[in-house]
């Protein structure tokens, strides 16, 4: 490569993180070309509406709503894409690549579905993709695991990776809020989106755990591999049974490597108090990693909001920008082994806490015992939690010894075919660390 004294930086996309990144570009453009060694200039930006007011004005002449503005001016080295969803980001980003221009992108589900293919297009083409801000924002995974982890064989991998989920688990568990109200209160800080799906129901925590374990067990993980359950089910009795059982409740991202292959999940977990994730609080993330040569390292810090994930972005655009003004050739992208296989979730082996409501009468505990023993699945202690005279029914946690997930599965079913079951209120997960 040709050593180069001015760099240009294609945007696309001029929402809160776009507006963050254009914002740094241009008002620190002194401090950011004294640390790439080149100047770096902002030669387009797209966005769908010419006219929109938006939170950083930049110069008219820039905006761009054809992205072909963007992919094939000569001028653009570096294209940033901030727009989000699957396309036509994607459509972009393979274009782009294949035009031989390096790539910056925060888009998680582009990473989860496509990330493989698309290192391999850009491993080919001789140029970088990055993409620290697709996973946990500010907080720096993405890099880590590519290179300062690379020499240890990972065994497993632990995240609080969605910021609106933990906020909601937070007040659950400190203000004793139901789950709706918890909602509305992250959607009233902006922490929660007005659909929330996404967050609540797990998913957007399975795409970056893809990502983290494809990165992490060099193997291709998709999302569709990612067992995913989210937090609507859980009531705020739960929290509390937790801390007298001495567990917090978390929405855990696990992968690990086992004998047989890997397991990918995303589900709420009892976490032990004393361990560091059960700590993890608010909208901040957490990733815990075990590797065979570090031990485990935890990284910790703000997994969303413009400000972290612009310097997720910045930081990529930062390390692309210093390899061309010194002409440095990119490193090898990621090499996958493509030889673990993805353990279903009937085959998790777990503790697991179950809430029952009951009819208050004798011998309940004794049909309950029977369903469990007949699966093979050992109680480890049961505490009878609250009554109600009026219409004889009981609330009961159950604890569990290791048990299989599909023998769990089935005897929830089992529970709820009983006509002394009013309600299989809870089933929930027990995370152990050794």
């Amino acid at each position: 490569m040709t050593q180069r004294s001015e760099i240009g930086i294609g945007l696309m996309g001029m929402g809160v993180v776009g507006s963050g990144v254009a914002r740094v570009l241009m008002q620190k453009s002194r401090h950011i070309a004294q640390q790439a060694g080149a100047s770096v200039a902002i030669q387009g930006i797209l966005v769908r509406n010419l006219s929109k007011p938006r939170a950083f004005e930049v110069p008219r002449h820039l905006l761009t709503s054809n992205a072909e503005d963007i992919i094939g001016n000569p001028a653009v080295d570096i294209v940033v894409e901030v727009m989000g969803g699957e396309e036509p980001a994607l459509d972009y980003i393979f274009k782009s690549i294949s035009l031989g221009k390096h790539v910056v992108t925060a888009n998680k589900q582009v990473m989860a579905k496509h990330g493989p293919d698309i290192l391999t297009l850009a491993r080919k083409k001789g140029v970088q993709l990055l993409f620290e801000a697709s996973v946990a924002g500010g907080i720096p995974i993405i890099g880590p695991l590519g290179k300062d982890l690379l020499a240890n064989d990972i065994t497993a991998l632990r995240a609080i990776i969605n910021g609106t989920t933990n906020y909601i688990l937070t007040e659950m568990s400190l203000n004793h809020s139901d789950f709706s109200i918890a909602l509305k209160e992250a959607q009233a800080h902006g922490y929660a989106e007005a659909d929330p799906r996404n967050d609540v129901e797990g998913i957007d925590a399975a795409y970056k755990l893809a990502i983290l374990s494809t990165l992490a067990f060099h193997t291709r993980v998709r999302a569709s591999d990612v067992h995913c359950e989210g937090i609507t089910s859980l009531g705020s009795k739960d929290f509390r049974y937790a801390r007298e059982l001495g567990y917090n409740i978390k929405l855990l991202a696990i992968a690990r490597q086992e004998k047989k292959g890997l397991q990918v999940r995303v589900h709420p977990a009892l976490v032990p108090q004393q361990v560091l994730l059960a700590k993890v609080d608010g909208v901040f993330n957490a990733i815990e990693i075990e590797g065979d040569l570090s031990g485990r390292v935890v990284f910790h810090g703000q997994g969303a909001g413009s400000l972290p994930t612009t310097s997720a972005v910045l930081g990529d655009i930062l390390e692309i920008a210093r390899n061309i003004a010194s002409g440095i050739s990119p490193t090898s992208s990621l090499l996958l082994r493509e030889d673990i296989a993805i353990k279903p979730i009937t085959e998790l082996n777990t503790k697991y806490y179950m809430r029952l409501n009951v009819a208050d009468m004798p011998g309940v505990l004794a049909q309950i015992a029977r369903v469990l023993g007949d699966l093979k699945i050992s109680i480890a202690s049961v505490i009878q939690k609250e009554t109600d005279e009026k219409v004889q029914a009981a609330e009961i946690v159950i604890m569990t010894h290791t048990s299989r997930e599909a023998s769990m599965q089935q005897a929830i079913q089992q529970l709820k075919s009983l006509d002394i079951v009013r309600n299989v209120g809870s089933v929930i997960r027990v995370e152990e660390w050794s």
